[in-house]
């Protein structure tokens, strides 16, 4: 008589791999899904022989609103030798900001100036709709 309890099969030794290909779908799954796709930008890179019009480019420029803070706190606006008073900042923060409406106020003050010149430039600025307002390093 056969021993039949004793005997074992060659398949009971194998691994089952159908749960590990099941988790490596699901992280396939999970990091396909939650990956983020960048659309990239391209320039036109054509040269100015072959534009039939021959016109300039359009300025798209945007003119930013400069006011400099001097050691004495006088305040300059947009380089112009003639120093302008705390009271007409708001006025002439809404002229250019009529003339240009995506320009920026940036603020450069002086080592010496006083932070209270700087804070009402801000307010003023504010004030007047302003929303990117940028202080760029002290001059010396």
């Amino acid at each position: 008589m056969k021993k039949i309890a004793g005997k074992r099969k060659a398949d009971d030794t194998a691994i089952d791999l159908t749960p590990m290909l099941d988790v490596v779908f699901i992280l396939l799954i999970f990091f396909v899904v939650t990956a983020t796709f960048l659309s990239e930008t391209t320039i036109n890179a054509a040269s100015s022989e072959n534009n039939e019009n021959d016109e300039p480019p359009p300025d798209t420029d945007k003119k930013n609103i400069l006011f400099e803070i001097g050691p004495n706190d006088e305040i300059i606006l947009n380089g112009n030798p003639r120093p302008i008073i705390q009271t007409q900042i708001r006025s002439n923060i809404d002229q250019l900001k009529a003339e240009n409406p995506s320009a920026s106020v940036i603020i450069q003050p002086n080592n010496s100036s006083s932070v209270a010149i700087m804070v009402s430039i801000m307010d003023a600025a504010r004030q007047a709709g302003m929303t990117a307002i940028s202080i760029v390093e002290p001059r010396s």
